[in-house]
């Protein structure tokens, strides 16, 4: 009796890996997709493929992926080999973005035809109005009303008459 190979794709959550030592931590991710693998797939003997673990250490032993997407394969031996999950896509899906794709760069190659016809002095002299527009716009705002004018002439008379009146007595 042979058994079929088995596929299958997991999420591992290496949140845990946080709680050891900083100095430990892409240690203890592969040891925790060990064991993971242990687990779901019921087999001891396992093995880790190097891609899987440049994307651990990808960016040192203190900052391993909080998650790690990968596929467990088990041969008929009963090892399980661990690798990195690509996902497959429709092929219709894979035509559309090839259009996609194509249509885009036709854009492109549109827009860059259009700009040597466009002569540039006429962007340059568009932004001048611009800003002098803006300049007679802040100059026409509307005054302070008529309440904030008279407050602010009566606390000028105020301090003047108290200066007025120290000077007077010396």
């Amino acid at each position: 009796m042979s058994q079929e190979t088995v596929e299958r794709v997991y999420t591992i959550n290496l949140g845990k890996v946080l709680l050891s030592p900083d100095n430990q931590r892409a240690k203890r991710a592969i040891n925790m997709i060990r064991e993971f693998a242990v687990h779901h797939m019921k087999s001891e003997s396992v093995k880790i493929e190097e891609d899987i673990s440049h994307l651990v250490w990808a960016r040192g032993i203190r900052h391993p992926p909080r998650k790690i997407r990968v596929k467990l394969t088990k041969d008929d031996d009963g090892t399980v080999l661990i690798s990195k999950y690509q996902e497959e896509k429709p092929k219709k899906e894979e035509a559309v973005e090839k259009k996609s794709k194509l249509q885009k760069t036709e854009k492109v190659e549109e827009k860059s035809e259009a700009k040597p016809e466009e002569p540039k002095p006429a962007k340059s002299k568009a932004a001048p109005e611009k800003k002098s527009e803006t300049k007679e716009e802040t100059k026409a705002k509307p005054e302070k009303p008529k309440r904030e004018q008279k407050s602010e002439k009566k606390s000028e008379e105020k301090t003047k008459t108290k200066s007025d009146s120290k000077r007077k007595k010396k």
